[in-house]
């Protein structure tokens, strides 16, 4: 098991840049793959972002468009979200959620473990 913990939210302006962290409990942090989703008020989970636990990335390539990075510290048991450029259209709660998978990371079906969210407001 994993637990997941987010950090690092909160508010920003347009253009500006947030960094949240995942960080997650447990000694087989390695062998998980975490994403990144977020949800908006009204609207359904997206996916954000994933880091695979190979060492995979793969992005929404969308929105992203190359203003957020993910990244992991094994040795910190942590997962990153850097995101640059911020619109006001990314307000949202992020979670972070953590399988054993490696394909299909796109998908917030088969993530049996997720963080409580944080909340991420941009101002325009």
């Amino acid at each position: 098991q994993v637990q997941l913990v987010e950090s690092g939210g909160g508010l920003a302006q347009a253009g500006g840049s947030l960094r949240l962290s995942c960080a997650a409990s447990g000694r087989t942090f390695s062998s998980y793959s975490i994403g990144w989703f977020r949800q908006a008020p009204g609207k359904e989970r997206e996916f954000v972002a994933a880091s695979g636990w190979s060492g995979g990335i793969t992005y929404a390539e969308d929105f992203v468009k190359g203003r957020f990075t993910t990244s992991r510290d094994n040795a910190k048991n942590t997962v990153y979200l850097q995101m640059n450029s911020l619109k006001p259209e990314d307000t949202a709660v992020y979670y972070c959620a953590g399988t054993l998978r490696l394909a299909n990371l796109n998908v917030n079906v088969g993530y049996g473990y997720w963080g409580q969210g944080t909340q991420v407001t941009v101002s325009s």
